[in-house]
């Protein structure tokens, strides 16, 4: 139950071999904060404040250290270091804590308080040299503790050492506070607290280290700005991890189940009526497993709905970094690109996409963000929205690092059954079968800004170049409207694809809530916000039956194979033999948070509006024919602040649509685009570029 291994085999403490000690180091007290319900210490040491899980160490070494134990069980911040040389001397240990001090940005020099020093040699007995006995001294540090397969010296020093059983495989090198008891040593993880400034969490969490896979919540505010405290752990520790995503930090859309937490679904009605989550989405193991840390779960629109910012009620609408810090961040995985767009030292975010959902806020945010082909990711333990149309994607300012995640994170054995999406089993190869044509969408291009128009025109220029590839100016709008009539037109479609999503929520959250809130509170219809609100007050069972689910699906299911067909399709020499361009952001102008603002058509924008020469709006087009959309960062124009009232930046993106199944070949087309430069690491903070 999370103390890992024990062992027992004597210790001794001697004098090691050094020179005479300097004087001690500066080093800051460790002050205990506060103990949390789950077992973890807050603490604070130099000007950063720190989480340990005192409850569930990472590792235990037993021994006999009457000698220096610490009655009261305090804290001792520890160093570990894993040394590999034969001979390990000053010159090493040195460059091991100069990269420990320049890698990761939990462990600070005020964690040499202690330090243990373990063999990472498979085989011999490796030596400290005079160099690295004087440089320990040098540090002053209060317990010094050396693996026993160091060759012990012979020659005599005033620093005492206390040779320590080397630990398991459990044990690796960074940071750590220790608690020194007569019998043992208990070392515990700790993490970094970050404040979460622009409040798109609503808590983070961390690993219970339980041996069950359970999480535990951090219910540590920062009072003075409201904020939520986010744990990160050491990114040394995963420095030895070998798994594909060890050690990146990401957060995780408050749809998905993980063990140990509530599933609010943005909903505090909701959140009162479930019961914890006894297991963890698939979706989310699947990034434990790779050696991923979940850090939180971030703000959502409430269900997953498309609301407003002025619209929330249960949570405080998360803030965008980018310019003025009051533009939106979209719905409903605000929070995840808001996040993402904000924090260095957050890597991804995990969100779903129903009819927009990572890919607006993607846009607003500067992010790369996607919505895979339908039944790419099971949603399994995954709060639904439309089952037929729900996907789950990923959030990330590196391209490379995207393309990384995505290529590990999405498998064969993850995608959804058919008899879900209700479409033919989903094939997504590895492909290099680059598109021959860009198909330029009339109906929703150009952008209102023209410097952004700009942006986009150098964009497809870069690209037409490097692969080769002619651009169609194409309008969807038209091509739909003069096909035959047994090919679904938008308005069908739009009816279908509203069927889905509408009878799986309601079937799935909107009764159960409303069936329990009535049965709490005296017939009362259960508090939640306007999204839902009359839609499930009013919805009519009679009307929403299986059959016309059925029928629905069968009528995406048409529109998909045509669209497979005639539209976007595969040839032997491509994927996709075409892709779309087109924008779900805002133009190129500024969307703020605030209604009001956006009152001016010329100078800013209103999300979700279908132009007046489209027939639908364009984030449905994936939504109902199954394929792949991808919004991509490629630059930022300026615009004036109605808030700060001086000269910002906003960013610029595209919408790319490729053929069902073809998203690895968009994600092999953009890692291309990065190593010729033409696409960019997206900053953190107020400009993305």
């Amino acid at each position: 139950m999370g103390l890992l291994n024990s062992w027992s085999r004597g210790v001794a403490l001697l004098l090691c071999a050094c020179s005479a000690p300097t004087a001690p180091a500066r080093r800051a007290p460790l002050e205990h904060l506060q103990t949390t319900q789950h077992g973890g210490v807050a603490f604070a040491l130099g000007n950063q404040t720190y989480l340990a899980n005192t409850r569930h160490p990472k590792a235990i070494v037993g021994g006999n250290y009457s000698t220096i134990a610490d009655q009261r069980g305090s804290l001792l911040p520890f160093t570990i270091i894993f040394a590999e040389d034969d001979v390990v001397t000053g010159e090493y240990l040195q460059g091991a804590i100069a990269a420990y001090l320049e890698g990761d940005d939990v462990f600070s020099e005020d964690f040499l308080e202690s330090v243990y020093i373990v063999n990472n040699r498979t085989g011999g007995n490796p030596t400290l040299d005079v160099s690295a006995l004087a440089y320990l001294s040098g540090l002053a540090p209060k317990h010094v503790f050396i693996d026993t397969r160091f060759a012990r010296s012979q020659a005599s020093s005033d620093i005492l050492c206390t040779y320590v059983a080397g630990p398991s495989s459990n044990l690796t090198a960074g940071p750590y506070v220790a608690s020194i008891s007569e019998a043992s040593v208990a070392f515990s993880t700790v993490y970094r607290l970050y404040r979460d400034s622009h409040r798109d969490f609503l808590y983070g969490t961390y690993d219970s280290n339980d041996g069950q896979g359970t999480f535990n919540p951090v219910e540590i505010f920062q009072p003075r700005f409201w904020d939520p405290m986010v744990p990160v752990p050491s990114r040394i520790y995963s420095w030895s991890d070998s798994r594909p995503l060890a050690g990146y930090r990401v957060a995780i859309k408050d749809l998905f189940d993980m063990k140990g937490l509530i599933t609010s679904g943005g909903s505090q009605a909701w959140a009162e009526i479930v019961d914890m989550a006894n297991e963890t989405a698939p979706s989310v193991q699947r990034i434990v497993d790779l050696g991923g840390v979940l850090v939180g779960k971030y703000k959502l629109a409430q269900f997953a709905s498309g609301a407003n910012p002025w619209d929330w009620q249960d949570e405080h609408y998360p803030f965008n970094p980018r310019g003025d810090g009051w533009l939106t961040c979209s719905a409903s995985s605000s929070g995840g690109g808001c996040s993402v767009a904000a924090y260095d030292w957050l890597d991804f975010a995990i969100g779903s996409d129903t009819g927009s959902s990572m890919r607006r806020p993607a846009a607003v945010s500067g992010t790369y963000g996607n919505r895979p082909s339908q039944g790419m990711m099971t949603l399994e333990r995954v709060m639904p929205l439309g089952a037929a149309t729900d996907t789950a994607g990923v959030f990330s300012r590196n391209v490379h690092d995207w393309v990384h995640f995505a290529k590990n994170w999405y498998v064969p054995e993850l995608c959804q059954s058919s008899s879900i999406t209700g479409l033919s089993p989903l094939e997504a190869p590895d492909s290099y079968g680059f598109p021959k044509r860009i198909l330029y969408l009339t109906d929703y291009l150009p952008l209102k800004n023209p410097a952004a128009e700009e942006v986009l025109q150098t964009f497809i220029r870069d690209m037409t170049a490097i692969f080769g590839m002619t651009v169609v100016k194409f309008n969807l709008t038209a091509v739909v409207g003069n096909t035959t009539d047994e090919i679904p037109k938008y308005g069908v479609l739009n009816n279908a694809t509203g069927v889905l999503d509408t009878v799986t929520q309601y079937r799935a959250v909107g009764k159960p809530l409303m069936t329990a809130w009535s049965e709490r509170y005296d017939g009362r219809f259960p508090p939640i916000d306007p999204a839902r609100r009359l839609q499930w007050a009013n919805y009519s069972e009679a009307f929403f039956t299986d059959d016309l689910y059925n029928q629905s699906l069968a009528v995406k299911r048409a529109a998909v194979d045509w669209f497979e067909s005639e539209i976007l399709y595969s040839t032997p020499e491509s994927c996709s033999e075409s892709i779309m361009l087109w924008d779900i952001g805002t133009g190129g102008l500024p969307s703020y948070r605030e209604q009001s603002l956006n009152n001016n058509p010329e100078k800013t924008a209103f999300l979700a509006v279908t132009p007046p020469t489209a027939g639908i709006n364009g984030a449905s087009l994936c939504p109902i024919y199954g394929c792949v959309d991808m919004t991509i960062p490629i630059g930022q124009v300026a615009y004036m602040s109605n808030v700060t009232f001086v000269e910002e930046m906003v960013p610029v993106t595209v919408s790319v649509i490729a053929k069902r199944g073809c998203d690895f070949m968009l994600w092999n087309m953009w890692e291309k685009l990065a190593d010729e430069g033409v696409l960019k690491t997206a900053k953190t903070g107020r400009t993305a570029f």
